[in-house]
């Protein structure tokens, strides 16, 4: 989505009705076995409701049979249908009002056939890959181990100069020596090279702006449009007719990423739908999953058309159990939640609770923002400043992204890599991880008047997204003088900063090769030649990804830049006076049990070096685009920092 301010809400205004709802704790999701398939829908305002079968996913067929549902307690309509349905597409319908709604697979739908209109009866267990049973996630002791690398499906394999077999596609994520034309690794061995811990692909599941049934023609869709929640997208299988195909797929992809010591977290969009009148909650149950306004209308927070009303008890069983079945039945890591300020804070607790049961190292974050009012008052939305009320759930720093590289709202503005006066303090808080620091000033920064995080890894750290600008699209655009080299400088400051700060990093895809859109802030259905990952850009900035690469090796081998914990941090972390333009700090006294004594961290956003005294003497881990963990040589006395550069230096 695009990263908007939150706006002020106004008091909300329920439906009478829905609260009144009868509420059913039963199973929802279909059950199969060889004898009978359980078909089962909650719909407390339906006259009747059916169970149209189909032989085929789509097309102008008649169901070769019908069945009514079986009104049952509380809402709940069901019946067993006898035989091996195995492979047969199925729909709902109801009935309200007298008037029969359209055709839905079911807002628990679990396999789908192309273009997600006629659900599947399907033993999810056929769909496993070999050995799914022994499928490992990398292990981590802390959310900040994790350094996240955000990439499009189609964006990392399509490019004809990406040496992928199935380009485009979940199984073109794991293509394994892939390489570019001068030799160098593409692809997921790439994502190895840099040393990321775990990928966050963009919405991954069934979503509606592609159609599947033309994929020989260009489309291209971020996927922020929810149809199907619990299945995958058509269009990244190598046959989306098939229901099993895609599942499958998605399967072997995650596999793959898990194979090769590679989390995979998914971007989830529960906060509103693509169509509204339309969709499968409203076929269902018209208007209950949904806030309103006032006056009755759709009330839209996320800028699409409407928001859903995650406080309802069956909205956030449905989010709750949605994220366990993506946990359980495809081994997910994590989620990232799409403008996560619009749901409420008990839904994101509960939500995180029961995603720990399932494995303890999931890692759940979302943007703590909306993009639109919202009727639920602010204080018990899953909001940026309402961090410190969430337990596992960690935010975006629009802090520190704004404060590096300028305002995303404004295409000149510019930020501390690129001269910005008075934007330090912005950096400090996000170099803290947004929890509060005694020699962090939080009145002055731009968006924050307050510390919002408890403790240091419920602040994702990052500088670039798949919104807006690249960073160096960015970069160039406010800084129209800006020689290759001062941008280049730029940049890499702007994710040192990043990579060394105590909050949970996070990369833009391409990022390490200078990726660019050409300028395009808002890329979402442009074309494949604007949104793909350019291979060549590899060869030409190969400076620029080993200094990427050489970073996170810095970060993962010395835990004092990630301490779990804000009381290990205030101890530990200590800021040293500088001038304008140039931040230092020193991780003390063997920060988070490190191997190394004392860092001492130095960011120059001055086009002139900066003489720094230090005390005793001190070897260089960084300076300028050098990078070496395990240098001899001693520097004392005073040491300079490079213009537009990180300086790192650490006593044994």
């Amino acid at each position: 989505m695009l990263l908007t301010l939150v706006s002020m809400a106004f008091a909300p205004a329920i439906h009478p009705d829905y609260d009144n709802y009868p509420l059913t704790d039963a199973n929802l999701w279909l059950e199969y076995t060889l004898q009978k398939t359980v078909f089962k829908l909650w719909s407390p305002v339906a006259d009747e409701v059916v169970i149209n079968l189909y032989k085929y996913g789509n097309g102008d067929e008649k169901p070769f049979k019908k069945h009514q549902l079986k009104k049952e307690k509380n809402g709940l309509w069901q019946l067993a249908v006898k035989g091996d349905l195995q492979g047969h597409y199925y729909t709902y319908q109801v009935k309200q009002g007298g008037k029969w709604l359209e055709e839905t697979p079911g807002i628990y739908a679990t396999a789908v056939g192309v273009n997600g209109k006629r659900a599947m009866v399907l033993d999810l267990a056929t769909t496993n890959p070999e050995n799914w049973e022994n499928d490992k996630d990398p292990a981590i002791s802390s959310p900040n181990d994790v350094i996240l690398y955000e990439l499009h499906v189609r964006d990392l394999s399509v490019s004809k100069n990406s040496g992928s077999s199935k380009p485009g596609k979940f199984l073109g994520l794991i293509d394994e020596g892939t390489t570019n034309s001068a030799g160098l690794a593409t692809g997921i061995d790439h994502i190895k090279e840099l040393g990321v811990t775990h990928v966050h692909l963009l919405p991954s599941f069934d979503h509606r702006s592609i159609d599947e049934t033309a994929l020989d023609k260009p489309e291209y869709n971020w996927g922020y449009d929810p149809q199907n929640y619990n299945v995958p997208e058509g269009s990244y299988a190598t046959d989306p007719y098939h229901a099993e195909v895609r599942i499958k797929e998605f399967k072997q992809m995650v596999k793959g990423f898990h194979n090769n010591g590679l989390g995979v977290i998914l971007d989830v969009v529960y906060n509103h739908t693509g169509l509204t009148e339309g969709s499968n909650f409203n076929l269902e149950v018209p208007g209950y999953y949904y806030r309103q306004k006032e006056d009755g209308s759709w009330s839209d927070a996320s800028a699409c058309g409407n928001e859903t009303a995650s406080e309802r008890a069956m909205m956030r069983r449905f989010m709750i159990e949605s994220c366990k079945f993506w946990a359980k039945e495809y081994h997910l890591d994590g989620f990232r939640f799409d403008l996560m300020g619009i749901h409420d804070i008990e839904t994101m607790n509960l939500l995180a609770k029961e995603l720990k049961k399932i494995n303890p190292d999931i890692i759940v974050y979302g943007e703590g923002w909306t993009a639109g009012e919202s009727p639920l008052p602010d204080s018990i939305r899953a909001l940026k400043t309402n961090t410190t009320k969430l337990k596992d759930v960690a935010a975006f720093s629009d802090d520190i992204r704004d404060g590096l590289k300028g305002s995303v709202f404004e295409e000149e503005s510019t930020g501390f890599v690129s001269g910005a006066k008075g934007t330090e303090e912005a950096v400090k808080f996000g170099v803290v991880g947004s929890i509060n620091h005694p020699q962090v000033n939080v009145k002055k920064l731009d968006y924050s008047k307050k510390a919002w995080a408890n403790e240091p890894w419920q602040s994702v750290s990052y500088v670039s997204c798949h919104d807006n600008q690249t960073l160096y699209d960015k970069l160039k655009v406010s800084n129209k003088k800006a020689s290759a080299e001062q941008l280049q400088k730029m940049h890499q400051l702007a994710n040192a900063v990043v990579l060394t700060s105590q909050g949970i990093p996070f990369l833009h895809a391409g990022a390490e090769m200078l990726r660019t859109k050409n300028g395009e802030h808002n890329s979402y259905n442009k074309s494949d030649e604007v949104n793909q990952i350019d291979w060549s850009w590899k060869t030409q900035h190969q400076d620029v990804f080993n200094y990427y690469k050489g970073l996170i090796a810095l970060r993962k081998a010395h835990p004092a830049f990630r301490m779990p914990s804000a009381d290990m941090l205030k101890q530990h972390l200590e800021f040293v006076v500088t001038k304008p333009g140039l931040i230092g700090y020193m991780l003390k006294d063997h920060a988070n049990q490190d191997n190394w004594k004392n860092i001492l961290v130095y960011y120059n956003a001055n086009t002139s070096a900066a003489t720094v005294p230090v005390t005793g003497d001190w070897a260089i881990a960084v300076v300028g685009q050098d990078i070496s963990l395990n240098r001899k040589e001693k520097v004392s006395g005073k040491v300079e920092v490079p213009p537009v550069s990180m300086l790192v230096l650490f006593q044994n």
